[in-house]
């Protein structure tokens, strides 16, 4: 069970909400400021090129999670509750001896959005909570523990989560922990970070991403602030985990669910396949393990988070996990490196429904990025020579080998994943997940509820 040596292995796991990938300094953004952040990648492996495969909030956790594709988890949209039986970080290192928690913003157990999760079964193994399902009023932050009142959090919030998680680890230190802290900040609303903060931003002076159109400079400048404030707590608890002679024993993990676009191609927010929504920041650091100042450029995913954390700790994943392994990689071992990341959107909701995007697929190799919609091929870019992704070869007739060949490999990939490609609806259908949708739409969109068949 354990690690390289010594004692079992704490895992402590960070993760911000809508972070893109280049919107860090360790990724080398001339602008903000990530200092703890960059610390962390430099003590640890840095991935480049890690990816949110189905970059949507409610989807991508339950992949973060559970290691599993978002139509077999079955949270395959936006506020539709994980599976019963999906197995998760929680059960699985708490059953193996780890004590386990969560705090913060945890978005899988469906409708409404303020509901109580109890404790029992749809805490999914976490046995310490301070949870809310989703919210994103960063001044009036509010948890539950385990009783139904909610308790509120003064000031910003992820001052007080983080708060929260320094207690957890101080009452737990002598024995093996996993904590999951989960910030709702730099998603929107932007405008909601510290003014102190938001002083060290000036809209003027920020650098636009070469592919953004009418970009809003406040807005951009908000969502620097918002991660360095991020940052700044991230610096509190690498600071008591180094305290409290943890360092060597903690395997610290620093990521996001998915990016956001930024105005990047003129678009918003995410489920797209385009860099800014898949790409994420992912910083990984255990000394006994994993040797210092390493940058990867293997592609890794959410789904295969799980595999790879629980290889680390010495505990075995689940068969019906989809993810991979990648543990020997960090240990700077040989071995097997995916060749390709499986993406998709099987349920369109929020922006790109409101601005008819319909579902997708696709895959991305260490050259390319590649999507298909049900009418066909939709985009293709060569990311190697057309980093901003500027220039769709879709349909140009030498790049068809290339289009051809990366069909054949995301055929595959549903395949493999058991994928039917369905229109949104008959997913709804074929998952079981008609009556929940139903809920879900009069609540989320009373006016005008996309509603399907019971």
């Amino acid at each position: 069970m354990a690690g390289t040596q010594g004692r079992r292995p704490n895992l402590l796991f960070v993760f911000a909400d809508q972070l893109r990938a280049d919107a860090v300094g360790c990724a080398g953004n001339p602008d903000v400021r990530t200092p703890h952040l960059d610390a962390l990648a430099a003590e640890g492996m840095y991935f480049t090129h890690a990816l949110a495969n189905c970059p949507v909030c409610t989807p991508s956790r339950g992949t973060i999670l559970t290691g599993r594709y978002p139509l077999a988890h079955g949270a395959a949209s936006n506020d539709l509750p994980l599976g019963e039986g999906e197995r998760t970080f929680g059960h699985l290192l708490g059953e193996a001896g780890w004590r386990t928690g969560y705090i913060g913003k945890w978005h899988l157990d469906g409708i409404p959005r303020d509901r109580f999760t109890p404790p029992g079964p749809r805490r999914r193994g976490f046995e310490y909570w301070a949870a809310w399902n989703c919210s994103h009023a960063y001044f009036r932050g509010r948890y539950f523990r385990d009783e139904p009142e909610p308790v509120a959090i003064e000031g910003y919030e992820p001052d007080g989560q983080t708060d929260l998680a320094l207690e957890f680890i101080r009452e737990r230190r002598a024995e093996p922990w996993a904590l999951f802290l989960s910030f709702g900040p730099p998603h929107n609303p932007y405008p909601q970070v510290p003014e102190r903060y938001r002083a060290m931003y000036d809209p003027d002076r920020v650098t636009l991403r070469g592919n953004a159109v009418a970009a809003d400079r406040r807005t951009v400048a908000d969502y620097y602030a918002a991660i360095t404030a991020l940052d700044d707590n991230l610096g509190r608890l690498l600071h008591l985990v180094d305290e409290l002679g943890l360092k060597e024993d903690t395997i610290v993990v620093y990521t996001s669910d998915h990016g956001d676009m930024l105005f990047s191609h003129g678009m918003k927010e995410k489920q797209k396949p385009f860099e800014e929504s898949i790409r994420v920041p992912l910083a990984v650091r255990y000394p006994r393990a994993v040797a210092a100042g390493q940058r990867s450029d293997a592609l890794i995913s959410t789904v295969d988070l799980l595999p790879t954390l629980l290889g680390l700790a010495g505990v075995s994943a689940p068969e019906n996990v989809q993810g991979t392994d990648l543990s020997a990689h960090l240990r700077g071992l040989p071995c097997a490196l995916p060749e390709s990341t499986f993406l998709l959107n099987p349920i369109p909701v929020d922006n790109p429904a409101d601005v008819g995007q319909g579902e997708w697929r696709g895959v991305r190799t260490a050259r390319y990025t590649y999507a298909a919609g049900l009418a066909g091929p939709w985009v293709l870019y060569d990311d190697v020579a057309d980093p901003l992704q500027q220039h769709n070869l879709v349909n140009d007739p030498d790049q068809a080998g290339a289009r051809d060949h990366l069909q054949a490999m995301l055929g595959q990939w549903l395949r493999r994943t058991d994928d039917r490609f369905l229109p949104w609806p008959e997913h709804i259908h074929a998952c079981g997940l008609a009556e929940l949708w139903n809920v879900r739409e009069r609540a989320m969109h009373p006016k005008e509820p996309r509603l399907v068949d019971a």
